[in-house]
């Protein structure tokens, strides 16, 4: 009996191995897939040069070489880009936890240059994570930053107070070391949804042959 029940736990096994495997070659054809439909949007693929919240230019050409989570916003906004920054914020908290992952750098390009300087920026950045980098500048600048990844933002009517609220795209860019556009996630997309989404991107891409 003993041996009945060692050779069918065997099978078992062998047979979790083998399923193991066929899932992850399917998951590794479905990126490969996903990747190379993406290569043909036509989204994130220009460049950006902006100034930093510390007065630095910078340009995407900086940040190529590692995993980039993105957001458009505004430090007047009153609820959705904080939560979208806590949220981002914590995503790349969890990461940074698990060693076998390389760090991701967040990311966050204003879409109210009028009132978010570098001055502006550096103050807010402080209340989300420490790696996190704030990047502004000129009017067009940030409008062919926001334009290159297809960014809706419009400026409603100011108040009495001359303070105005920017309706705008809420997305969270993910951004391959390359600097290829990966992913996007929507407000419904919770912390643990887009942690797991990142993590398979970085694992499959390591499987993934260009």
């Amino acid at each position: 009996m003993s041996t009945r029940v060692a050779v069918t736990a065997l099978l078992g096994s062998g047979l979790g191995a083998v399923w193991w495997w066929l899932d992850s070659e399917k998951q590794q054809q479905v990126q490969r897939r996903r990747v190379g439909q993406l290569r043909k949007v036509a989204l994130g693929q220009g460049g950006f040069s902006l100034l930093d919240h510390q007065g630095q230019r910078r340009s995407k050409e900086d940040f190529l070489g590692s995993w980039v989570l993105l957001y458009f916003g505004f430090t007047h906004c009153p609820d959705i880009c904080p939560d979208e920054l806590d949220k981002l914020s914590a995503v790349v908290a969890t990461l940074d936890q698990d060693p076998s992952l390389p760090p991701v750098q967040p990311l966050f390009i204003t879409v109210d240059p009028e009132r978010d300087d570098v001055a502006a920026l550096a103050r807010y950045v402080k209340d989300f994570h420490p790696r996190l980098i704030g990047l502004t500048g000129t009017s067009e600048e940030v409008k062919h930053a926001g334009r290159d990844y297809r960014v809706y933002a419009s400026p409603g009517p100011k108040d009495e107070d001359g303070d105005y609220i920017v309706d705008h795209s809420i997305l969270i860019y993910l951004l391959s070391p390359d600097g290829l556009f990966l992913d996007y996630y929507n407000r419904m997309k919770n912390q643990d949804q887009i942690t797991q989404s990142v993590r398979n991107h970085i694992h499959n891409s390591r499987a993934v042959t260009p």
